[in-house]
């Protein structure tokens, strides 16, 4: 099945370039890297060696990951976005045309060096790949983290039922998503949450506890990230991610 084309944009790709690599915004601080941070608390003694950092984007999560972890695997669906995450691990730098305004656009250079994360660039690998068909080689992770992720899947609870297979025995899978469902990328039948249920209200979260109840117990509460996505000089996307985080439990 076809992911939405707005990811294979160009607009859309220098768009989520600043997002990853780029400035600050409105004072929230930079998402990927939130992200990547979160996780590594949530790991609090447990082994460090394999990351899965699914939907990766433009990758600046994957390279957090690496600075702790032995390795790291980046998957997107986004061939684009791929590419320039390859191009950013192997160049160590990537250039962008920042959309301004109409059709003026910035010229903005990002390095590693200035992100203190060259050295992470050697435990990273980036893989075009589907979220809801992973390759069989992609398993063995202490760690799987699916940021902004659940909710642009065709089919989410494919991804949820099954993800478990690709972790060690006690790892953990953080999950951020600020639940946007909308029928151009999921059909109305495969929302997690967001609407009645037997005369209740049914959330996301109500949805991901009974998916992954089978293989997985919930760590702490549910936490809301912030992130500003700039559009353009004048408009910005202001958004909150729910952040959960699941250990694998024993069947």
């Amino acid at each position: 099945m076809q992911q939405h084309a707005f990811y294979e944009d160009d607009t859309a790709l220098a768009q989520y370039l600043e997002f990853h690599f780029g400035e600050q915004w409105h004072g929230e601080p930079n998402f990927p890297r939130e992200l990547a941070e979160v996780a590594l608390d949530a790991m609090d003694g447990r082994p460090l060696g394999r990351a899965l950092d699914i939907g990766c984007a433009c990758g600046r999560t994957s390279f957090e990951l690496a600075r702790k972890f032995d390795h790291v695997d980046g998957i997107d669906y986004s061939a684009n976005f791929i590419r320039k995450c390859v191009e950013m691990a192997t160049e160590k730098r990537i250039g962008y045309a920042r959309p301004e305004e109409g059709e003026l656009v910035s010229y903005h250079e990002r390095t590693l060096a200035s992100l203190g994360l060259e050295q992470a660039a050697a435990r990273v690998a980036f893989h075009q790949g589907d979220a809801c068909d992973l390759n069989a080689t992609f398993t063995g992770y202490d760690l799987v983290l699916a940021g902004n992720l659940i909710d642009r899947l065709y089919e989410p609870a494919r991804f949820l039922t099954r993800i478990h297979q690709r972790l060690n025995e006690g790892g953990l899978l953080v999950i951020a998503s600020p639940y946007t469902w909308l029928e151009e990328y999921t059909p109305r039948e495969a929302w997690v949450g967001g609407f009645m249920k037997d005369g209740e209200e049914y959330t996301t979260l109500d949805g991901l506890r009974d998916m992954l109840a089978p293989q997985f117990r919930q760590l702490g509460e549910a936490r809301s990230l912030p992130f500003v996505i700039r559009e353009t000089r004048n408009k910005f996307q202001h958004s909150f991610s729910e952040l959960t985080v699941w250990q694998k439990v024993a069947p």
